[in-house]
């Protein structure tokens, strides 16, 4: 049975991605873990005195939370009504990354599904920034659903690559589930900058073709260009209903993350995008360390999940 983690802060966006997950797991087993992570708003002191309340402003805030989960859950089952599904509620006084990063280890959880926004009108990232944080952060597969986007069966999907990923990753078998699951056609996408795959590099290309074996596969290089513009044009010239990438301790997964691409994409990735974590990063995130929920954020809160 799959345990997948769903964040929510009761906007359409995350209730977006909420649907998008009960439909791509239709067929299986799964418990879903419903997250919401609440911060108290500061009172007036002077207010306060003068009002006393018979419950503290944690107390307050987490009532508020459980009751909007449970109208979440109630909603989910009353639109999908499905067995195979069951859920578990989540309210934590904690900021989100930590608490999903948390929650990932307590639940051994298999996959984080979350609602992204990104700067549409900047067109500067990639997507949105709880988002980046997350997939930075944690030690599991997340998915990341756009805004507004309905769900279709992930018949095409697309997987960049460099070919310096680990044959060992536990999380790959996750992508060839999906392929049997929807009986996917996986587009393996390599971009050529004139210099031939080494000898690791060939052996990899070697294991991904014996791996997917029994699914329908294809490979592809993209010359002459760098990954993001070999998947905004991979894109224009063919139907793809999801995007999968693994997180490696390469430059070029950093650089379509984190560094601005405004002159570099001529819009935005609209497809749900799946992010494997490497074997390098589920050893080394385990032990790093968690932000302090009493002290100055430092995340940038323009983005909602």
């Amino acid at each position: 049975m799959k345990r997948i983690l769903l964040p929510t802060d009761f906007s359409d966006n995350a209730y977006n991605a909420i649907r998008y997950a009960m439909q791509f797991f239709r067929n299986e087993k799964c418990t879903f873990y419903l997250l919401n992570t609440f911060t108290p708003v500061s009172y007036n002191v002077g207010y306060l005195i003068e009002n006393p309340m018979p419950y503290g402003l944690e107390d307050i805030a987490r009532m508020n939370s459980e009751k909007e989960i449970e109208l979440i859950e109630t909603k989910i089952k009353e639109e999908f009504n499905n067995s195979k599904h069951s859920f578990e509620r989540i309210s934590a006084f904690n900021m989100l990354i930590n608490e999903i990063k948390d929650t990932v280890e307590r639940y051994d959880i298999d996959l984080i599904v979350m609602g992204t926004k990104g700067t549409t009108g900047a067109k500067e990232i990639f997507i949105g920034t709880h988002t980046m944080y997350t997939i930075k952060n944690v030690t599991c597969p997340v998915l990341a659903v756009p805004s507004g986007f309905e769900f279709e069966e992930p018949k095409e999907i697309l997987f960049p690559t460099d070919y310096y990923l680990s044959p060992t990753n536990k999380y790959l078998s996750f992508i060839k589930n999906i392929c049997d699951n929807h009986t996917s056609r996986l587009h393996i996408l390599n971009a050529y900058y004139g210099i031939p795959l080494d000898k690791d590099q060939e052996k990899i290309k070697d294991f991904v073709d014996n791996y997917f074996k029994n699914n329908a596969h294809i490979f592809h290089i993209a010359d002459g260009m760098d990954v993001i513009e070999a998947i905004e044009d991979f894109q224009k010239m063919n139907i793809i209903n999801m995007l999968v990438m693994v997180h490696n301790k390469h430059s070029f997964f950093e650089n379509l993350l984190f560094k601005p691409v405004i002159n570099q994409i001529a819009h935005h990735t609209n497809i749900p995008f799946l992010v494997i974590p490497s074997e390098k990063r589920i050893g080394s995130n385990k032990k790093s360390d968690h932000i302090d929920i009493k002290g100055k954020e430092k995340e940038n809160q323009d983005i909602i999940i």
